[in-house]
């Protein structure tokens, strides 16, 4: 049985001189007709997402972040190397990215009318984020949560609190629920406020419209709205501890045999990138079978070692075979991440937000999985660049992102 790979590298030539100046003198030089398409297949793929109305649904905090030479041992007095509030919590920071991005977000969640509320409603609208659907408490207290950053091991530390009073389904009336999913693209969960989301998930899939859940770790409501998804992205450890399965790979293609609906499902891995399994709708064409795990060991042997820049290895389209029982038509997708220099590595915080707010502006622009691993991946080392999930994170004419979108 033969496979099939792809390696999908972006065009470094943008990185080197993003503005690509023309003049008369270049229309016959034999580089003139590259340029010119790489510059209209990134305008194309900038009007496809531009302005698009995402729906998120999720936390919006604040954090305190503190960065320390090393993490304080029990009954320690330690000083911080240095310190930042800034706006958090994984739908405030993914919806962030996305505006910053070219989208154009909506976030339903809940603060207090306190002095942290009114900040976090202050910086995500600066950022181009639609607040208006927030639920405003006139008492309790807004979420928040400490971070202590590591220097050293590059690690952090998350001590979240609450807000109070929690955010319940009759506090989200019929009326401002079909202003909120009036004209949106593609809706977003971050799995907290769970209650909420799925009245909103219900009416989403009613109106069809794709939604997509970051499965971080398992929560209440997560397995409801998994449900409904179109879409999952998951941290490391989900889909073993969801599925019991024996492997990464074995344990996505459990994931999509459960949830019929799913088109993809991503799990990040950190520096270690990513691996995306895809559905397809057609066995047409197919010829060859082959386990997944061995498909992975496949992909891997093909990746760059120690890149500067993401890319992605796919398989061709083929059946994966996990066990007896769980077989899928599909692709399997290897992202790679940048190997960050440690001089310039920060803060990690966030990086997953961004993963997904990068995602979610692929998925409108129509992006094939060859180019969203990339750019997603490019937008969480951006992020990882500096302190705190927001700090880094890029926007569109970022000339770090220009070779992504060519």
């Amino acid at each position: 049985m033969m496979t099939l790979l792809t390696h999908s590298i972006p065009n470094t030539a943008s990185l080197i001189n993003p503005t690509f100046p023309l003049h008369f003198s270049n229309l016959h030089s034999a580089g003139f007709t590259s340029v010119l398409r790489s510059r209209m297949s990134s305008s194309l793929t900038a009007a496809l997402a531009q302005d698009s109305i995402i729906l998120g649904c999720g936390g919006a905090t604040v954090d305190f972040l503190a960065a320390v030479a090393s993490y304080p041992k029990p009954d320690d007095k330690i000083r911080s190397t240095s310190f930042q509030v800034q706006g958090g919590g994984n739908a405030g920071n993914a919806l962030t990215c996305a505006a910053r991005l070219g989208l154009n977000p909506r976030l339903i969640s809940k603060v207090a009318d306190d002095a942290q509320g009114r900040g976090i409603l202050r910086e995500l609208e600066a950022d181009g984020v639609d607040t208006s659907f927030f639920i405003v408490s006139p008492e309790g207290n807004s979420p928040f949560t400490y971070v202590i950053v590591d220097d050293e091991t590059k690690t952090r530390t998350c001590i979240h609190t609450p807000g109070f009073p929690p955010m319940v389904p009759e506090e989200l009336s019929s009326s401002k629920l079909d202003s909120a999913l009036n004209g949106t693209k593609l809706v977003y969960f971050d799995v907290r406020l769970h209650e909420t989301a799925l009245v909103i998930a219900e009416e989403a899939s009613r109106r069809s419209i794709p939604i997509l859940i970051d499965a971080e770790k398992k929560r209440d409501g997560l397995d409801e709205l998994l449900g409904f998804a179109t879409y999952v992205v998951c941290t490391a450890k989900f889909p073993q501890a969801w599925t019991e399965a024996s492997s990464v790979p074995k344990a996505l293609l459990s994931m999509l045999s459960r949830l019929p609906k799913v088109k993809f499902v991503i799990v990040t891995l950190g520096e270690d990138g990513c691996v995306m399994l895809e559905r397809s709708d057609s066995e047409a064409a197919v010829v060859d079978e082959m386990d997944i795990d061995e498909v992975l060991k496949s992909l891997k042997q093909r990746a760059p070692d120690n890149s500067s820049i993401p890319s992605s290895i796919s398989s061709s389209l083929m059946k994966l075979r996990g066990n007896e029982l769980d077989t899928l038509v599909g692709r399997l997708h290897v992202g790679t991440a940048e190997n960050i220099p440690a001089s310039e590595l920060v803060d990690t915080t966030g990086a997953g937000d961004a993963f997904i707010g990068a995602v979610l502006y692929a998925i409108c622009a129509n992006m094939p999985p060859e180019k969203m691993l990339p750019l997603a991946a490019q937008v969480a080392a951006c992020g990882c660049r500096a302190l705190g999930a927001r700090s880094g994170l890029p926007r569109h004419s970022d000339p770090h992102l220009t070779p992504f979108f060519a």
